[in-house]
């Protein structure tokens, strides 16, 4: 990827050029008049006199780099579950290869399979810190867990045989593997070498039987005896082998399937279950028939006979206790009959029977006991249960089976995500605030007890600034997370449904709903943490104002509509002879706009909805508890039949009052103090004659007059500038917006029903409104070609996108910024601005004129137009930012947050506390500023308020950027950008050098181009799965501190000491205790296993581990004790060696005696 960086000085080029300098894009229809700004093409890069040489950039590419920090989330995908009892750590695989290693809260851990490949199984090795998976590759990997980032020791690749089952018993270091075919091997874990000791499927079952037996779905060794390994086959057979003897010493027969087997205590009795819904218990002393059949859930027949089949049973688990009955725990086995019932786990403890209904099905379940050792009462106190969506744990101590309250932040996919928003440094006291009224609403009804998983270390570490994430879901709710030093916990949840009437289901009048599902989705949010003002638009075309407050208000909700037209006249074919200058200009119509409150401006036949909402607000008095409460709700109405269009940027200031919003239609900025529309203006209309493009019809066209609604116009010709500013609500206007043009709308026929329907009234690039989609659900291959996939594959959420992915015909709003600054040329002062991007790469300003006083601003006007200035980028503008004469970031003015609702009279009657600059910025703020604006092909520095531009710097060619944000990074600035290409970049602030550029991560769906979003301090995040938050820092300080922060795995726990067994059970238990693994599976005794058979691959944990551990103490004695490890293997090589060559020279020297004594007496010439 080409990358530019212009940093010539053009002296004299701006003073010679008087706004007129047009290049480019621009052509004579759309010039510039003098004093309305100028227009800087891309790739022009010119100052005069600029003070830019004074800014000293502290930033360089030796302060940045790329590093995965942690994920949050539910696994996504979970296939497989395991614990460590000793160590109280849980380990849950995933299909696409990933583990996640879960201990106490803070201690979270991610790795993945290189392979992708799904992971069938995982074994702890009990309290040695380090784990087995199985995948479905047919590879056993072993992970070292004594280190922060877990890393592959070995690996064991069969080549003939496919995986099936493991078994590895406890203090043990001989793992049994069952396969597809039947046998079973028996692998070394701490060589990761394969036994010559095999278990062939024949030599197991009966030679009289003539079919084959299944893949082994289990395996175990007997608690009462370990040299007796159980064999369970799919078929319904299960052998007990005799690993010392090398036979069978019983095997029972079922004549159904066979799931999962578990053994009692004791090693007498152990359990199967069955596809036929039935558990069976078998007593080793009488093999030939079930001891017990029981089918839990089937219904006894009348007649005596077998009760009905059930769902198969797919697990079992038979749990001894001391001084009750045992447990029996097991998932499905449900009637068929019960078609509806949800996937269910049964408890039965004596008599009675628990059926715990689940969410979601269960993929696999683990019942956790107090002892290690499978020969003692197992004593069970809980049971983890592993959901397709979810991760439950149940307190078996109680008899009501309560859950545990999960500490992990297992439900960012409670609903589907749709768009987050990352704040880091954010005010110290939100975190503490936003939790306290969040705790008020937290469920009952928990487990009393503490999280039983509880393994691992964790501390604060160096990093002490307050992080929030906030997450908008496809329900509509919001949730807002605390992200400091890289854990993550909700604090509180904003419903924005409860704004609305539910709509009624079934009463077959016509909706105006323009979204089937999940009408209200979250599309894009604002949050000012200083003010604690918070914005939402949703997908049904709406934004929602809210306020943050300590007490419960009762009251009613505002709510305003706002009607965005964006007009497409009668289109006839086009005339060949008409090119249009514009590349898309010929899709560029003219737009003319109805802001009357009529309620029907087109007359047509047929009940076309028209000035109506999308949604109903309650009317009604609403009771809001503290924290979020509505303060306005704004609704885009339909027009002439057609959807309001989607919500395309958002800004709200505090200080100002205002919230401004955009979409493919328009502009409009609400004043949501007075409650007022001020601004609703297509986009076309903003540019007046500075409109730098000139955009011809496709065809004649009619001018079309405004039909009398409220207001009752009449056919003489109306001011446009007076049209604009009525508020679709009322014909009384509040604000005041005048143009910068100051044409009129001449008088033009109506438009007949006939006009309507002949014209096409959605335009050549309009879309109809797509059903909201979670940003979890969506994926493409990047990037598109063809304009109707980009149209149906992008529903545009933000800028990000715009015009790279659906060129439409018309200029959408991408970005909105407001600020204090220069909005003219000649401006002496700065002044309060709102800067708005569109999808074309323009920058219109736009002045705001607010009353002087506080007292004037809660009943005068604010003035809203237009300045006339118009800058350009290529590609739709992403973001903007201002910095003051030094270079320093100048942050947008803000109120203070003050309750709104207090009880206190004293804080409700003081007025308005307002910061209007940075306090990096106290001192005066100079003459000029740098304005940064970032489109998705590039970014410019411009100085103000003479428009220069000082610095460009085209960052793509080939692609296009989805998300650039200007951060702060070890007290100075930069711009961060994320390229659909997978790149991450960034540049230095003012001068746009570029510092890091790395390809990170290629965009292969939409999740992650919608959720990715950078912060301060060097972090980011995205989606990384519909389940999960994958958190990443671009800071080279965070880099290498990084093993600071996160958990420890492993820490050192006794292993508990095994009961005493006493005499008697010592003498008539069993053998167990003087079973000799080694001296059976070992080389010496069962030989080496085929070479063609598995496949050992040395990997990399012992390398990455240094890398990993490299900081503090135990990074120093992990590596020292690695060394150590290399030094006495390079030790054993050479012993082994030495001892090589000593046999060799024994061999050599007794054939040299031998010879000598053979040709001892002989003369010389009997040779």
């Amino acid at each position: 990827m080409k990358k530019f960086n212009f940093r010539k000085v053009l002296d004299g080029l701006t003073a010679s050029s008087p706004g007129g300098s047009s290049s480019g894009g621009s052509s004579s229809g759309g010039g510039i008049g003098a004093g309305s700004g100028s227009v800087h093409p891309g790739g022009t890069a010119g100052a005069a006199g600029t003070p830019r040489d004074e800014i000293q950039e502290i930033l360089s590419s030796d302060y940045f780099q790329i590093c995965k920090t942690v994920r949050h989330g539910f696994p996504y995908l979970p296939t497989a579950l395991a614990f460590d009892p000793v160590q109280k750590i849980l380990a849950v695989g995933t299909r696409t290869g990933a583990i996640r290693i879960l201990g106490r809260p803070g201690v979270d851990c991610y790795c993945q399979h290189e392979s992708g490949a799904a992971v069938l199984q995982l074994q702890f090795l009990i309290n040695e810190g380090a784990l087995v998976s199985a995948s479905a590759d047919d590879t056993l990997h072993l992970w070292n867990l004594r280190q922060k980032r877990p890393a592959i020791l070995h690996s064991l690749k069969f080549n003939r045989e496919r995986i099936t089952y493991c078994h590895l018993p406890f203090q043990s270091k001989w793992l049994y593997v069952g396969t597809e075919r039947g046998n079973t091997h028996i692998v070394n874990i701490e060589s990761f070498i394969l036994s010559g000791y095999v278990i062939m499927w024949n030599k197991a079952i009966e030679l009289s039987t003539k079919t084959h037996p299944g893949p082994v779905v289990h395996l175990s060794d007997s608690p009462r005896d370990e040299g007796k390994l159980l064999i369970g086959y799919e078929n319904g057979t299960v052998v007990l082998w005799d690993l010392r003897s090398k036979r069978a010493d019983l095997r029972v027969y079922y004549d159904e399937a066979i799931h999962s087997v578990d053994w009692h205590h004791e090693g007498k009795q152990f359990m199967c279950s069955h596809s036929d819904g039935s558990l069976t218990l078998w007593n080793l002393k009488s093999p030939s028939r079930p001891f017990q059949i029981t089918i839990p859930h089937g219904k006894i027949q009348r007649d005596g006979k077998k009760p009905e089949s059930c769902k198969p049973i797919l697990k079992v688990e038979y749990k001894t206790c001391k001084s009750s009955e045992p447990f029996i725990i097991f998932s499905g086995g449900l009637s068929y009959d019960k078609a509806c019932r949800r996937p269910s786990l049964t408890i039965m403890h004596g008599k009675a029977i628990t059926v715990l209904e689940m969410d979601h099905p269960i993929v696999d379940f683990l019942t956790l006991c107090e002892t290690p050792y499978p020969n003692e009462f197992q004593e069970p106190y809980a049971v983890v249960v592993l959901l397709e969506k979810d991760l439950i744990v149940v307190d078996l101590t109680q008899s009501n089976f309560p859950i545990f309250e999960n500490p992990y932040p297992i439900d960012i996919h409670e609903s589907p995500v749709t768009c987050t928003e990352y704040f880091a440094d954010c005010p110290p006291d939100l975190i503490p605030v936003l939790y306290s009224v969040g705790a008020k609403h937290k469920k009952q009804g928990y487990s009393n007890k503490e999280w039983p998983i509880s393994g691992g270390a964790w501390n604060l570490g160096t990093q002490t600034y307050p992080e929030i994430i906030i997450t908008g879901h496809a329900d509509g709710s919001i949730k807002f997370w605390d992200a400091s030093a890289i854990t993550l916990q909700m604090l509180y949840k904003l419903k924005t449904s409860k704004v609305f009437e539910k709509q009624k289901l079934g009463e077959g009048k016509p909706t105006a709903e323009i979204v089937e599902e999940d009408p209200f989705a979250i599309q894009m949010m604002y949050w000012c943490p200083e003010s604690r003002i918070f914005c939402v638009a949703g997908v049904s075309a709406y934004v929602i104002v809210y306020r943050f407050s300590k007490h419960e208000v009762n009251t009613e909700i505002v709510s305003l509509e706002v009607r965005l037209q964006y007009d497409v006249e009668d289109i006839i074919t086009p005339e060949p002879e008409i090119i249009p200058p514009f590349p898309d200009a010929s899709s560029q119509l003219p737009s003319l706009k109805s802001l009357s409150g009529s309620t029907n401006t087109v007359a047509c036949e047929g009940t076309m909805k028209d000035s109506i909402p999308c949604l109903s607000v309650k009317t009604r008095p609403v009771r809001m508890p503290p924290g979020y409460q509505a303060e306005l709700v704004i609704q885009l109405v339909w027009v002439d039949g057609e959807p309001p269009q989607q919500i395309t940027s958002l800004a709200v200031n505090s200080a100002y009052g205002l919230v401004a919003f955009g979409n493919c239609n328009g502009l409009a900025v609400v004043d949501f103090m007075q409650k007022t529309v001020l601004l609703s203006m297509g986009t076309i209309d903003l540019y007046g004659s500075s409109d730098p493009y000139q955009r011809q019809p496709r065809s004649p066209r009619k001018n079309k007059q405004f039909t009398a609604g409220l207001t009752e116009l009449t056919d003489s010709p109306v001011s446009l500038e007076l049209e604009r500013c009525k508020s679709p609500t009322s014909d009384h206007l509040n604000g005041h917006c005048t143009s910068p043009t100051s044409q009129t709308c001449s008088s033009g026929k109506r438009l007949s029903s006939a006009d309507v329907t002949k014209s096409n009234r959605r335009g050549p690039g309009r879309p109809p409104f797509r059903k909201a989609q979670s940003a979890a659900c969506m994926e493409i291959s990047l990037p598109v070609t063809t304009e109707e996939n980009r149209e149906n594959t992008f529903s545009r959420s933000r800028s990000s996108s715009v015009s790279s992915i659906d060129k439409e015909s018309k200029e959408a709003i991408t970005a909105l910024y407001f600020m204090e600054t220069f909005s003219r040329k000649n401006d002496s002062t700065v002044s309060p601005c709102l800067w708005v991007g569109t999808g074309l790469g323009m920058v219109l300003i736009i002045s705001l004129n607010l009353p002087a006083t506080e007292e004037l601003r809660q009943t005068e006007p604010v003035m809203v137009s237009p300045s006339g200035t118009v800058l350009t980028l290529k590609g739709a503008v992403l973001t903007f930012s201002c910095l003051d004469c030094m270079g320093a970031l100048i942050h947008p003015p803000y109120e203070v947050w003050r309750d709104p609702n207090s009880i206190d009279d004293s804080e409700k009657t003081r007025k308005r506390k307002l910061v209007m600059y940075s306090p990096s910025s106290s001192q005066d703020m100079g003459d000029h500023q740098f304005a940064v604006i970032c489109s998705e092909k590039q970014a410019k520095v411009f100085s103000l308020p003479s428009q220069t531009c000082l610095y460009v710097h085209n960052i793509t060619e080939t692609s296009f950027l989805l998300r650039a944000d200007v951060v702060t990074l070890c007290n100075s600035i930069c711009l961060a950008c994320f390229c659909a290409n997978g790149h991450i970049m960034t540049m230095s602030l003012p001068s746009l050098r570029p510092m890091l550029d790395v390809n990170y991560l290629p965009v292969t769906d939409m999740r992650i181009a919608r959720t990715f979003c950078f912060t301060n301090e060097g972090q980011a995040l995205y989606l990384s799965s519909p389940t999960e938050i994958q958190r990443l820092t671009y800071s080279q300080e965070m880099c290498d501190n990084l093993q600071d922060m996160l958990g420890d795995l492993f820490t050192p726990v006794e292993t508990p000491e095994a009961q005493n067994r006493g005499f008697l059970k010592g003498l008539f238990g069993g053998s167990g205790q003087t079973f000799d693994r080694e001296e059976l599976f070992g080389e010496a005794s069962a030989g080496k296993a085929s070479r063609s058979l598995a496949q050992h691959i040395p990997g990399s944990g012992g390398i990455e581990g240094m890398k990993g551990a490299a900081g503090g103490v135990i990074g120093d004695l992990a590596r020292a004790r690695l060394a150590l490890d290399e030094r006495g293997q390079r030790l054993g090589e050479l012993d082994e060696k030495t001892a090589s060559m000593m046999a060799s020279a024994e061999a050599f020297s007794k054939h040299a005696h031998e010879l000598m004594l053979k040709y001892k007496d002989k003369k010389w010439y009997q040779f």
